[in-house]
Order: C-alpha cells, then sequence, then structure tokens
C-alpha cells in the first residue's frame, strides 16, 4: 500500500511549506496557472490512475464494455446510456491499447479537472491533499465512469464560481455523458440564479430539458429500479457521506469569515444544504444509501474547497494556520488508514499493480 502514502504524503508535506495563493483576479477568483510542477503532477496522477492494474472494486466489470466495444459502432454507441465512455472503449479497441488505453484516458481527465480545481484554491497543495484518499484513490481507481464525471465536474465548478454558465452547463453534459448521474449538479445553478434576471431563466431551463432528454430519458425507469425500487445499500455509505457533512457545517458555520467572492458562497451554500440533507436521508432510511452515495460523489469537491479555506479563515497568526493544517492532514491521514486497513472493499485496491496489465483473455476467464 506505500503507493497510496506516498501519493498522500508528498502533497501533504508540501502542504506546510507552500504560502496560500495571493494573487486573485477582479471577480475575487483566483488566477490558475498550471506551472511545471503542477504539470507533473496531473502526468503522475493520470499514471497511476491510468496504468494500474487489477486495482479497484469494478476493474473486471469494466471489460465487459471493453469486450462490447468490439462489436459495437459509433452510431450504435451514441444511442446507449453513458456514450462517451462507449466511444473511448471502441476507440481505445481498435488501437490495440484495450483497458489501458480507456483508464489512461480517464486518468488524465479526472488529473486535469483536480489540478485546475486545486489551483483555483486559496491552499492549492492542501486542496490536492484532501482530494487524494477518498476522490483520488478510491473514486478515480475504483469507478471510471464516475470519475470522469467528477473531473469535467470540477472544470465546470472553476466555470461556475466565474459566472461563466454556459461553460459551467457544458463541462457537465460532458461529463454525464461519461455518467448520467452527473447531471444532479444542474440543480446548483438553478437554485443560485437571480430569476429576476429573466435573461437567466430560458438559458437554464432549454439546457436542463435538453439534458434530460439526452440523458435520462427513457431510462428513468432503470434507475428508479436500480437505486429505489431495489433499495440498493453500500457499505460504508454513511461514513462517505458524513465526510461531507463535516465541511458543510463547517462552511456554512464560518462562511461569513470566508474572503470569497458571493458567488462561490451561494454555490458551496447549495452543496453543503444537499450534503446535510443526504445524511439525513441516509440515517432515516428515507432513501437507499446506494443513490445517496452515488450522489454525494459529486459533492466531494465541498471538502476540497471548506478545507482549503479553513487556514486562513480561522487563524491570522501563522502558528496557528500551521495548526489547522496539521489537524486536516491528520484527518484525512486516520481516514486513508481505516480505509487501506479495515474498509470491506479496499482489499480490491490493495496491492497497487501498474503496467504491464492482465491480457484481455486472460481477465475474462478470471471473471467468469
Amino acid at each position: 500500500m506505500w503507493p497510496y502514502w506516498i501519493l498522500f504524503l508528498i502533497p501533504a508535506i508540501a502542504s506546510f511549506v507552500s504560502k496560500p495563493v495571493q494573487s486573485v483576479r477582479e471577480d475575487g477568483t483566483r488566477t490558475i496557472k498550471i506551472s511545471a510542477v503542477w504539470f507533473l503532477v496531473m502526468i503522475t496522477l493520470a499514471l497511476m490512475i491510468g496504468l494500474r492494474d487489477r486495482v479497484g472494486g469494478d476493474w473486471f466489470n469494466y471489460f465487459r464494455d471493453l469486450f462490447e466495444a468490439e462489436f459495437l459502432t459509433f452510431a450504435e454507441a451514441i444511442r446507449q446510456p453513458d456514450p462517451s465512455y462507449k466511444i473511448i472503449n471502441i476507440i481505445s479497441v481498435n488501437m490495440g491499447l484495450g483497458i489501458v488505453g480507456v483508464n489512461l484516458f480517464c486518468g488524465f481527465v479526472f488529473s486535469l479537472g483536480l489540478v485546475i480545481y486545486s489551483l483555483s484554491m486559496p491552499r492549492p497543495w492542501l486542496a490536492l491533499t484532501v482530494a487524494i484518499p477518498y476522490m483520488t484513490i478510491v473514486v478515480s481507481m475504483g469507478y471510471s465512469r464516475q470519475g470522469v464525471a467528477l473531473g469535467f465536474a470540477m472544470i465546470g465548478l472553476v466555470a461556475l464560481s466565474r459566472k461563466r454558465l454556459l461553460w459551467f452547463v457544458f463541462w457537465i453534459f460532458l461529463g454525464a455523458t461519461f455518467h448520467r448521474s452527473a447531471v444532479i449538479l444542474v440543480c446548483i445553478p438553478l437554485l443560485t440564479l437571480n430569476f429576476r434576471e429573466l435573461r437567466n431563466v430560458p438559458v437554464i431551463l432549454v439546457v436542463a430539458f435538453l439534458m434530460f432528454t439526452a440523458l435520462l430519458e427513457g431510462k428513468t425507469d432503470n434507475l428508479t429500479e436500480q437505486y429505489l425500487t431495489q433499495k440498493m445499500q453500500s457499505d460504508g455509505a454513511l461514513v462517505r457521506i458524513l465526510m461531507n457533512t463535516i465541511p458543510a457545517l463547517l462552511f456554512l458555520a464560518l462562511r461569513k469569515r470566508m474572503n470569497i467572492p458571493r458567488g462561490q458562497r451561494q454555490i458551496y451554500s447549495i452543496m453543503s444544504f444537499f450534503s446535510i440533507i443526504s445524511l439525513v436521508a441516509v440515517i432515516s432510511k428515507i432513501i437507499p444509501s446506494t443513490a445517496l452515495d452515488r450522489m454525494n460523489l459529486y459533492f466531494i469537491p465541498l471538502q476540497v474547497f471548506v478545507f482549503s479555506s479553513l487556514p486562513d479563515s480561522l487563524a491570522r497568526m501563522q502558528i496557528h494556520k500551521q495548526t489547522i493544517i496539521f489537524l486536516i492532514i491528520l484527518f484525512y491521514t486516520a481516514a486513508l488508514f481505516v480505509w487501506l486497513n479495515f474498509a470491506n472493499f479496499s482489499h480490491w485496491w490493495l496491492p497497487y499493480r501498474m503496467f504491464p496489465p492482465l491480457d484481455i483473455q486472460e481477465a475474462y476467464d478470471m471473471q467468469r
């Protein structure tokens, strides 16, 4: 499990020695510039995600899409659920890259989104540290399609924080073509837009309708059956939702002390309320935990935003800021340790293996 700890500890150490980003734009958001160091971070993450071998709980399930891609045309793929993921499989099979090509693409998109999102935070290295244990190791290495959708969603959230609504919708739509659950994020601008500005109403309603028509129409019965009627339950869903709820409560309590633009305050207020409602719903068992767990994947950026903003919002003296950073890192160190050693399905991630991967036929025989 040492590769996971190295992936976590390097940004954790950098969090202590790096200073908060001081360069801000006129709208109060931070300037994003991918330096050579951050480009190296992005490539490292992409390779670890893309070249993994038999890592992740759904590893063998993704071979089914790979096998189907051998007999699937682009026209047929577009008409199926999650069409972009099917198209990537077709391209990878035709190029002879197999599952490695698919995972490299997914890893690159996720890593690009994470780096852009981290660089938009007050403390980028702390933001990256927070994102490693669950968002990177569990989600991107375990759920490839959701990982891609989350990568595009993070780019979309940066665009939305800069009031670029159409770009936000574009990135969310693109993410939803890999996993349609990403459409949940469309609710954020619906709830943050000023509806007194009539020009905002038709744009978001038309786009929401198009996204529903393209991605969910005719498939809602299947989703309802899968997540609600069958009452699917996820082990550890309560803990994962709680990890979103803790920063949600902190944000709602401290948002007035955070020096952030009004647009960002609205975005993360909505995400905080959704996280709290999810916790209540999973405890009361109003909604099956699997449905809530999948939805809350797209609220994980709330953890990154809140904890990277916390040191400079709570403290003025450097020693106090360093103490807060230490406590945040300690919290995620404990989370990673507990998950690696005690989670029910963490054995699917252990040990970490890298290229060369299994032969496709060998993997198929093992699956059978």
